[in-house]
C-alpha cells in the first residue's frame, strides 16, 4: 500500500516501489515509478553517521598505517657498512708506515668484497685512486707517485684492508681514504686517515704521559709488594716465637708437676725416718735410765 510504503521509507534508507524493494545504490527505472509516490522533496534523507572528532584519522588512512606497522615489525632495518681507520699516522722520511683499514658489515664476507684506497695530497682538491682489491687480487697503481711503494698486508677473512707505504717522502703528506664494498652491503661512509711525514718522528705527548703514569703505577705496586712481603715475614716470625713460648711454658708446667709428685712421694719417707730416729732416741734414753737405776741399786 502506498501509505505503508511511505512509512517504511521514512525509517529506512531503501526506496520502495510497486515492483518490490530497491536498494538505495540502485536507481529505480523511470517507468516503474507510481504517480502516487511522494515527491523527492518530501523524502527524508538517510540519517548521517556519527560526526568525527577534529584531527581524527580517516578510514582511508588505516591501510597505510597497517602497512607501515607491518614493515616496521617484520622487515629488518637497513644497516650500512661501517669503515674504521686511524685518525692520523706519523712517519719519518725513508721509513715505512702502515695504513690500517677494517670494516663492520651485517652481511657475511662476500666473494665480491672490494677495498679501494684514494689519496688526496696536502693542499690538493682532487683524490686519485692508488690501490684497489677485488676478486681476491690486489691492483696497485703502477704509474703514480706511489709506484712500487705500496704493499698489500690485509686479510679479507678478518675484514682487514690495510696497506703499507715504503720509502716515505715529504710529498706523501696528505689524506688517504679507505672505501669498502661487501655486496649486497654496499651503502656506507668512507673513512679517512691523515699521514704526516717528518725528518724525525716527534715523541707524542700522550706517549710520554702514558710512560710516566705507567712508571708511577709500577713503583706503587712494587712498594705495596714489599710492604706485604715484610708484613708476612714479621707475622711468620711472631707466630714462631709464640709457638716457642707456648712450648717452654708447657715444659715448665710438666717439670713442676714432676717435682711436686717427687715431693709427695718423699714426704712419708721423711716422716718415717723422723719417727724412727725419735723412737731410737727414746729407747736409748730408757736404756740409759735403766742402767743408771741398776747401778744405784747395786750401791
Amino acid at each position: 500500500m502506498p501509505g505503508c510504503n511511505w512509512l517504511l521509507a521514512q525509517d529506512s534508507p531503501l526506496i520502495l516501489g510497486p515492483q518490490g524493494i530497491l536498494s538505495r545504490f540502485q536507481e529505480p527505472p523511470a517507468q516503474s515509478l507510481s504517480p502516487t509516490l511522494p515527491t523527492p522533496q518530501t523524502l527524508r534523507a538517510p540519517a548521517p553517521g556519527p560526526a568525527m572528532a577534529p584531527g581524527a584519522p580517516s578510514s582511508s588512512s588505516s591501510p597505510v598505517l597497517a602497512v607501515l606497522l607491518f614493515s616496521s615489525l617484520v622487515l629488518p632495518p637497513a644497516q650500512a657498512i661501517v669503515v674504521y681507520t686511524d685518525r692520523e699516522v706519523h712517519g719519518a722520511v725513508g721509513s715505512r708506515v702502515t695504513l690500517h683499514c677494517s670494516f663492520w658489515s651485517s652481511e657475511w664476507v662476500s666473494d665480491d668484497l672490494s677495498f679501494t684506497w684514494r689519496y688526496q695530497p696536502e693542499g690538493g682538491r682532487d683524490a686519485i685512486s692508488i690501490f684497489h682489491y677485488a676478486k681476491g687480487q690486489p691492483y696497485i697503481d703502477e704509474v703514480g707517485t706511489f709506484k712500487e711503494r705500496i704493499q698489500w698486508v690485509g686479510d679479507p677473512r678478518w675484514k682487514d684492508g690495510s696497506i703499507v707505504i715504503h720509502n716515505l717522502d715529504y710529498s706523501d703528506n696528505g689524506t688517504f681514504t679507505c672505501d669498502v664494498k661487501n655486496p649486497p652491503d654496499i651503502v656506507g661512509k668512507t673513512s679517512q686517515v691523515t699521514l704526516y711525514v717528518f725528518e724525525k718522528v716527534p715523541t707524542r705527548y700522550g706517549v710520554v704521559l702514558g710512560a710516566v703514569i705507567g712508571g708511577v703505577i709500577g713503583v706503587v705496586l712494587l712498594l705495596l709488594l714489599l710492604f706485604y712481603l715484610i708484613r708476612y715475614c714479621w707475622l711468620r716470625r711472631q707466630a714462631a716465637l709464640q709457638r716457642r713460648l707456648s712450648a717452654m711454658e708447657k715444659g715448665k708446667l710438666h717439670k713442676a708437676g714432676k717435682d711436686t709428685s717427687k715431693r709427695g712421694r718423699q714426704t712419708p719417707v721423711l716422716y718415717a725416718m723422723l719417727d724412727h730416729s725419735r723412737s731410737t732416741k727414746a729407747a736409748s734414753e730408757k736404756k740409759s735410765k735403766g742402767l743408771g737405776e741398776s747401778r744405784k741399786d747395786k750401791k
